[in-house]
């Protein structure tokens, strides 16, 4: 009925986020994907068992990189800084903080990649036909992932 208090409890839509590394903060980027956390199955039967067959314990958390995508901004080398970084044995590790925000900007959910680093990068296709923004992607390996939420 018209006028009657809505209902709150609605999904949350996917297009209003924000980055922040180190002490970058809000990087524009166009596309986060790889938010992923397993734990891999551990197949184990104990010995006096009565049952013939096994169970699955959870072993090793097994986390997957997380790709990132944005344009190709002048003066811009951010990603290549941050991979230029990496020498023979030592990487600067830095946690990345993905904001999902609400319509007044504030967040609403918080994934935190814990001493995550770059490994690889890739720039942008060169087109003379297209019409296109130019997109580059950063993937990163990470130690852990938190979630919250508000």
């Amino acid at each position: 009925m018209a006028g009657e208090a809505q209902d709150k409890n609605w999904p949350l839509p996917k297009f209003y986020f924000m980055v922040d590394w180190g002490s970058t903060t809000n990087i524009p980027f166009q596309e986060v994907s790889g938010l992923n956390i397993e734990a891999q199955p551990i197949p184990y039967r104990h010995g006096n068992s009565p049952v013939f067959s096994e169970i699955n314990m959870p072993g090793i958390v097994k986390n997957s990189n997380v790709t990132m995508k944005k344009g190709v901004f002048a003066n811009d080398n951010s990603f290549w800084d941050w991979y230029n970084k990496i020498k023979m044995n030592t990487i600067e590790r830095q946690n990345v903080v993905i904001k999902l925000m609400d319509e007044g900007g504030n967040p609403t959910m918080t994934w935190t990649l814990l001493n995550a680093w770059p490994t690889k990068i890739s720039s942008t296709d060169l087109k003379s036909n297209a019409n296109e923004v130019a997109v580059e992607s950063i993937e990163i390996m990470h130690e852990g992932l938190t979630i919250a939420n508000g």
